[in-house]
C-alpha cells in the first residue's frame, strides 16, 4: 500500500475491531487487512512479490530434477482455540504433514481464509501469529493466499484452506499400496491426544492431568527416518478416523490384513480414562502430530531407534504386523488375549475435529 493510500485509512484496530464486509470487498479495507495483519505476520520474499501468484524455484535433488508433491486441506475445527494449539498452527501442520507423508520435503504453503462478518480482529491476529510461528518452525513459508468475507451467520468465525507443495527425489516411492505380509507397523507416539483435547474443551471437562493436542509438523521426523535408508513402504498421519481408519485404508489399498497388539499401542492414561468416560475408542480418535510407518521387519529396529532419537518420536513403538488376509481385516489382539476386528467408523465420532 502506498503512502498516499495510508493517509486516507486509519490504522487497523486489531485490539477492538471486527471483520466487516468491506474487508472482503477488494477495496482499501481489504488491502489494509492483508497488509497490516496477514503480510505483517506471514511476510517473506515470495509473499512480498505482491502478485496473484508466487514465482517459486524448484530445487534439484542429487543433481536430478525433483518431482513435485502437492496436497490441500480444509480446516473447520471447533473450537478455534484448544489446549495445545488452534486452527492457525493446525492448518500449517496438517498440510505440511500430508506432503511429508509422501516422503517429500515440504517447500511452500498457500492459505485461503473465509472470515465471518463480526469476527474479532484480535482473535484473527492470534490465529495468524500462530500460523506464522508454525510455518517458521517447520521451515515452510506461506507464499500466497486469499481472503473472503461472508455475512454474519453464514460462517463460523474462520475457515482456513491450506495447500502445500514439496519435492520428492527420484527413486523414492511411498504409498498405501506398498505394504506386504511380513512388514511391521510402527507408530511415532501416543494416540488420541488431539481428539480428546478438542472434545474435553467442547464439553468443559477437566481431568487430573491436562490433555493437550499433539498438533505438530512432522517433516523433521520424516527426514530423520528417511536418512536411515530403511525400506519404508508407507507413511501416514492418522488424523480423522484415527489409527483404525488409517490402517484399514492401507490394508485395502495393499490387499493385506493387519494384526495389532493392544498392549503395544501407546495411549496416555489420562487419554484412555477420558475415552472411557466419553465412550470413545482411542483407535478411532484423531491425531495431528503422529505418524504410522509400514516397513520391512528387518529394518524396523534401526528405524525405530531413529524415530526415538527425534523429539516427536521419542515414544515410538512397534504395534503390529502386516499379514496375508483376503478380507483385508485389521485385527487386534486384546490385553486379555482375545481378538477383535478394528473396523472403520460407521459415522463421524467427533465432527469438526480438524
Amino acid at each position: 500500500m502506498s503512502e498516499i493510500k495510508r493517509s486516507y485509512v486509519r490504522p487497523l484496530d486489531v485490539k477492538h475491531g471486527r471483520v466487516d464486509m468491506t474487508h472482503g470487498s477488494g477495496g482499501r479495507a481489504m488491502v489494509q487487512l492483508i497488509s497490516e495483519l496477514f503480510t505483517r505476520h506471514l511476510g517473506n520474499q515470495y509473499l512480498g512479490q505482491g502478485n496473484d501468484g508466487a514465482v517459486l524455484p524448484v530445487p534439484m535433488v542429487d543433481g536430478l530434477p525433483a518431482r513435485l508433491v502437492m496436497s490441500t486441506d480444509c480446516h473447520v475445527v471447533s473450537p478455534l482455540f484448544f489446549p495445545g494449539g488452534d486452527i492457525g498452527c493446525l492448518s500449517v501442520h496438517g498440510t505440511v504433514n500430508d506432503v511429508a507423508m509422501m516422503g517429500a520435503t515440504p517447500l511452500y504453503l498457500s492459505a485461503g481464509f473465509i472470515l465471518e462478518e463480526g469476527f474479532a480482529l484480535c482473535d484473527l491476529e492470534r490465529i495468524v501469529v500462530s500460523m506464522a510461528h508454525a510455518a517458521r518452525a517447520a521451515g515452510v513459508p506461506v507464499v500466497t493466499g486469499d481472503t473472503k468475507v461472508v455475512e454474519r451467520g453464514k460462517g463460523d468465525g474462520v475457515f482456513i484452506t491450506t495447500t502445500g507443495v514439496g519435492v520428492l527425489p527420484q527413486g523414492l516411492e511411498l504409498g498405501g499400496a506398498r505394504a506386504r505380509p511380513g512388514d511391521v507397523v510402527l507408530v511415532s507416539g501416543s494416540i488420541g491426544d488431539h481428539g480428546v483435547a478438542i472434545m474435553s474443551q467442547r464439553e468443559n471437562l477437566s481431568f487430573d492431568a491436562p490433555i493437550s493436542s499433539d498438533t505438530a509438523a512432522l517433516n523433521g521426523l520424516v527426514a530423520t527416518m528417511l536418512a536411515t535408508h530403511a525400506d519404508i513402504r508407507c507413511l501416514r498421519d492418522p488424523t480423522r478416523g484415527g489409527l483404525a481408519a488409517t490402517l484399514n485404508e492401507i490394508a485395502g489399498q495393499s490387499g493385506v490384513g493387519m494384526m495389532l497388539l493392544e498392549k503395544a499401542i501407546p495411549v496416555k492414561p489420562v487419554v484412555a480414562a477420558a475415552c472411557e468416560l466419553l465412550g470413545l475408542d482411542p483407535l478411532n480418535v484423531a491425531n495431528e502430530g503422529k505418524l504410522i510407518a509400514i516397513c520391512s521387519a528387518a529394518d524396523a529396529p534401526g528405524l525405530l531407534a531413529a524415530m526415538r532419537s527425534h523429539p516427536l518420536g521419542k515414544d515410538a513403538a512397534l504395534i503390529g504386523e502386516v499379514i496375508a488376509d483376503t478380507h483385508h481385516f485389521v485385527q487386534l489382539t486384546t490385553a486379555f488375549g482375545g481378538r477383535r476386528i478394528v473396523d472403520w467408523l460407521a459415522g463421524d465420532q467427533l465432527p469438526r475435529i480438524c
